[in-house]
């Protein structure tokens, strides 16, 4: 069974992005709750999925539900409608918008598809994660594996080179240090 490997760029930026492995049979509702899982996001609002081109431009609407709103053709439904049937390219391009008043946006690309199923993983699941995610409802307090990720990542540790106490003396003690290693060796003579 075929497995397909979509990258979900955060559209705000796209070096923080999530890797989401998930069977072809699967339906969108399946893709729509990983992505939420994936950004640390609830699932109160409204979603869809739009068909897109190499310029994210929306097409076909693939929605969790049928909204009070116009639609230039009716949407399909994501609990219906399984991932396979809207691979219509070998780098399909999805646009995904959660909570409309919001707007959050993601831009879902098909990165890989492989041929074999990891047995040790359950589909749909999350491969890969960089960045930290957006905090939906404000902002968000760096602790704990998240702060330890940043320090990391970015090297911001105590020991991290140009952030030591050595070499921070005062120009006092570097004078002084200086005279006393001089009036050493004049007596070592």
């Amino acid at each position: 069974m075929a497995v397909l490997r979509f990258r979900v760029y955060w559209e705000e930026d796209d070096a923080t992005y999530r890797d989401i492995v998930i069977r072809h049979t699967q339906h969108f509702k399946d893709l729509h709750e990983a992505i939420l899982k994936a950004w640390e996001f609830d699932s109160k609002h409204k979603a869809t999925f739009f068909r897109s081109n190499d310029l994210w431009q929306q097409g076909r609407e693939i929605s969790l539900e049928v909204y009070e709103k116009a639609y230039k053709a009716p949407p399909l439904l994501m609990e219906e409608t399984s991932i396979g049937s809207e691979i219509r390219e070998p780098n399909q391009k999805f646009v995904y918008v959660y909570d409309f008043n919001k707007n959050w946006t993601f831009l879902v690309e098909l990165i890989q598809v492989i041929k074999e199923e990891n047995p040790r993983l359950t589909y749909p699941s999350v491969v890969r994660s960089e960045g930290i995610a957006p905090s939906q409802y404000g902002t968000k307090g760096l602790v704990g594996d998240k702060l330890a990720e940043m320090e990391e990542k970015y090297d911001l540790g105590a020991g991290a080179e140009g952030f030591g106490e050595e070499g921070e003396e005062s120009e006092e003690e570097t004078g002084l240090e200086e005279e006393g290693a001089a009036g050493e060796e004049e007596t070592a003579f």
